[in-house]
């Protein structure tokens, strides 16, 4: 299943050459319709999430094997009580995400000639070209956390609601449809993965169609489907497992679940690391890293704030009714 095309052709990518030198301008200007699309879009792919009382972590797998995980990170289980939310039924587009850091006049901050070159790809864009990695359809990759986080807080002080990055809770409940004992986020609970990417790495071709319930194979290139491509969980959401990983705003402690809030709870007041300040990702299919049970839904990890750069993202409303549509 495809999302509906309805992302507003952005800004241009010029590349000018003078004297043998390049230098990447981008086109910054926004306007005030393709704010109000972005948000309106936003608000429309909100789906609602009941809460209630779940256990949070490693409950095993459909055979009743105890354990999915190798780590302790996500075990044992505990149980927590959820408010109830909305989240965004897809990962963060290129279309969008490239808007918003156009919108507040970041989209410069990330290029070589800036001097950024760390991200996954440089300079950042989006585009209509089906065979691109930027392709306005595709998720993602934010150049760091503080960009997914002010990415939802654009969109908060934008719409008036309170969105926001999900806690680690919040993505989990979500990702099993209300807490459903399922290892994967997918229409069924089982992983079957997309042939697309396998190794040995296939050439690219994006019109390839899509098949199996989700894309978590590792490739040396940038290459991912576009969101919604797959059939979505009971709930109604897309790539919680697969395409890319996800940050959430809960700061990461292995023993987190040891002394964890059993009402709402959020991460840490603060980083274990304070040079080394690590926020939960979940979601590792999207990296590829399925063995040992790092691709499900309980696995949970760690990543620097600062210098992670290959996390995608969605969006939740902390508000306990389902947002006027």
């Amino acid at each position: 299943m495809h999302v509906k095309s309805q992302v507003a052709v952005l800004g241009v990518l010029l590349v000018a050459l003078v004297g043998g030198c390049s230098d990447v301008m981008i086109d910054s200007v926004v306007s005030p319709e393709q704010v109000r699309d972005v948000v309106e879009r936003n608000i429309a792919n909100l789906v609602y999430v009941e809460g209630g009382t779940f256990m949070l972590g490693d409950v095993g797998v459909l055979d009743g094997s105890p354990y999915t995980t190798l780590n302790d990170h996500s075990k044992p289980p505990v149980e927590v009580t959820l408010n109830s939310y909305s989240i965004s039924k897809y990962e963060t587009t290129w279309g969008d995400f490239v808007l918003y850091l156009k919108d507040v006049d970041r989209i410069q901050n990330y290029t070589k000639e800036a001097g950024y070159t760390t991200a996954a790809i440089v300079p950042i864009t989006s585009n209509q070209d089906l065979l691109s990695p930027n392709y306005y359809k595709k998720p993602a990759r934010s150049p760091n956390y503080h960009e997914a986080k002010g990415y939802c807080d654009w969109l908060a002080e934008k719409s008036g609601l309170p969105f926001a990055l999900p806690t680690e809770a919040q993505w989990e409940y979500a990702a099993r449809s209300r807490g459903r004992n399922v290892p994967y986020a997918t229409d069924d609970g089982t992983l079957e993965n997309d042939t697309y990417l396998q190794r040995p790495e296939q050439y690219i071709d994006p019109e390839t169609p899509p098949s199996g319930n989700a894309l978590g194979h590792s490739s040396l290139t940038q290459e991912r489907r576009a969101v919604g491509s797959y059939p979505p969980s009971p709930l109604g959401l897309y790539d919680m497992t697969g395409n890319l990983a996800e940050w959430t705003q809960d700061w990461f402690d292995p023993d987190h679940y040891q002394h964890i809030d059993s009402t709402n709870p959020g991460g840490p007041e603060q980083p274990l690391d304070s040079e080394n300040p690590e926020k939960v990702v979940r979601d590792y299919a999207g990296r590829g890293d399925l063995w040992g049970g790092a691709g499900t839904v309980f696995a949970r990890s760690g990543e620097n704030i600062n210098t992670s750069f290959n996390n995608g993202f969605r969006c939740v409303v902390n508000q306990s009714t389902p947002v006027q549509q």
